[in-house]
């Protein structure tokens, strides 16, 4: 049977654009599912959103693949709402990938994390032209210069990614995550790391991490960043990391 794994992407850019290289990298022995995130399931966030939505949808793709158990990688967004399933479902997993989740929880931020989320507020503020760059600026470290935009018009789906960015702050402000049933998850996690991101975000939240999950593995890519990941960048290393860290899954030791 092959390995049966749930994707889910960070809230820009599409699904099938952050795991096509991957998918390709893993091979045929991997049934890699990469799912969409419900917060633009029709179009524009829905009102009253929140991560009880990404859980469901999660639950609803693994069920239509027939996956009973599964592992589930989840990047920035994506990798917030793999925390929040993981904390509901951790029945269903056979391990966890986070791929700098862009939340953990609101319990226990360090100084540099509560810096890091006043500028956040204030970007949920900005106009639809500064709110972007901003965006991505505040999620890289000093003096790492940001991706080009890219060229020619922006593509349709661009339109409702301001709303979403603003929906996600927002729910990342609002919700608890259960962190004592975080604890209780056997099963390993894997938790990949930018260089040139901005080190009081993810770093920070590596740092909580590796205190509440009992089986923590902490890897870095030292030349990426949040904009930059290396799902897309260096697809070859990190679907071999991927393999590796699934057989471990699979054979515990």
């Amino acid at each position: 049977m092959p390995i049966q794994v749930v994707l889910l992407p960070g809230g820009v850019l599409p699904a099938e654009f952050a795991y096509g290289g991957l998918i390709n990298e893993l091979g045929p022995g991997v049934d890699a599912r990469p799912k969409e995130l419900e917060v633009y399931k029709d179009g524009m966030p829905p009102a009253g959103y929140s991560f009880h939505l990404e859980i469901e949808g999660i639950l609803r793709h693994a069920d239509a693949a027939g996956f009973d158990r599964f592992h589930l990688v989840g990047y920035s967004a994506g990798g917030a709402s793999c925390l929040a399933f993981t904390a509901s479902h951790p029945d269903r997993l056979l391990s966890l990938t986070l791929n700098e989740p862009a939340w953990a929880g609101n319990e226990g931020l360090s100084p540099e994390e509560q810096e890091r989320w006043k500028i956040f507020d204030h970007l949920s503020e900005l106009p639809f032209v500064e709110l972007m760059p901003a965006f991505v600026r505040a999620q890289l470290r000093d003096g790492v210069a940001p991706p080009p935009p890219p060229e020619g018009p922006p593509p349709p789906w661009m339109e409702t990614r301001p709303a979403g960015i603003r929906t996600f702050i927002e729910t990342f402000k609002t919700s608890k995550l259960d962190v004592e049933a975080l604890r209780t998850f056997d099963k390993p996690v894997l938790f990949t790391l930018g260089g040139k991101s901005h080190p009081w975000y993810y770093a920070e939240i590596a740092k909580r991490l590796a205190t509440i999950f009992p089986d923590f593995t902490l890897e870095v890519f030292e030349d990426r960043h949040h904009f930059d990941p290396p799902h897309r960048t260096e697809t070859k290393r990190f679907a071999e990391l991927l393999l590796g860290f699934w057989e471990k899954a699979a054979n515990p030791k």
